[in-house]
């Protein structure tokens, strides 16, 4: 079976990481390399690291020589990468137990895929879960993605020669949209599986909680694919909506809970 890289930078992630490790760890596809980078953590998450590389050797431990941020964070851990596949996991979400098999189940049927995602659910930052999922589609098209981003990066896998092209751009825009519209682009579809696969874990200091400070990278990320900045300020005006709209969903049903 596909060997499948699994890239997870890692900042100040003590209160989270173990379960987001322990999560890949869990899962009933076991042909996976786990590369962990730490972006010179300030506690005790590269012991945490540590602490799991020595009891399982699938687990691949690397240290930024300085803090360099997530998009640089992920590059580095694509270019360690040796499986047929890379999948992304944040150090703050997790995965169901059948992800990674339902995922290579996925591409296998799918002639020519070359990246897939999941639906997602959502819990807040202590743990408390949301009704709310958002769902996959079956095949997202560039145009469906201009609209709304379906494919959480900690959900998607892609073909590991097509990623080794893509650099993640800087920490200015959103760097794994970015990512997703350029593959669509040249590739016809992003394979969905409509089930909540990911959990994603929602943060009040993220950089998509401030929205004047998504907008600006929305607005970046537009532009860095080819867009005339009117345009791209028109598709982020719609993006936002649909973003407001889902930040709301969320709220509404974790009230009810």
């Amino acid at each position: 079976m596909p060997l499948i890289s699994v890239i997870m930078p890692a900042y100040n992630a003590e209160k989270t990481i173990g379960d987001a490790i322990d999560s890949v760890l869990r899962q009933t596809y076991p042909d996976f390399e786990l590369i962990v980078i730490n972006d010179c953590s300030k506690d005790r998450t590269a012991d945490i690291i540590t602490a799991f590389a020595e009891k399982d050797k699938r687990i691949k431990f690397l240290q930024n020589p300085q803090n360099s941020g997530v998009s640089a964070t992920r590059n580095y851990g694509v270019s360690e990468a040796t499986g047929e596949w890379i999948a992304f996991l944040d150090s703050d979400d997790m995965w169901r137990c059948d992800k990674l098999e339902k995922q290579i189940r996925t591409v296998t049927e799918n002639d020519g895929a070359v990246l897939s995602y999941t639906a997602s659910s959502f819990i807040a930052s202590d743990g408390t879960p949301s009704g709310y999922v958002m769902e996959a589609e079956e095949k997202t098209t560039y145009k469906t993605l201009l609209k709304k981003n379906l494919v959480s990066c900690s959900s998607a896998m892609v073909k590991t020669e097509i990623m080794k092209t893509i650099q993640m751009p800087n920490d200015a825009m959103h760097e794994d949209y970015y990512v997703w519209l350029t593959i669509l682009k040249k590739h016809t579809y992003a394979y969905g599986i409509n089930e909540p696969l990911l959990i994603y874990r929602l943060s009040e200091h993220s950089k998509s909680s401030n929205r004047i400070k998504s907008a600006k990278m929305l607005f970046n990320s537009y532009t860095a694919v080819g867009y005339h900045k009117l345009t791209a300020f028109m598709l982020m005006l719609r993006y936002t909506y649909h973003s407001v709209t889902k930040r709301y969903k969320i709220k509404t049903q974790q009230e009810k809970k």
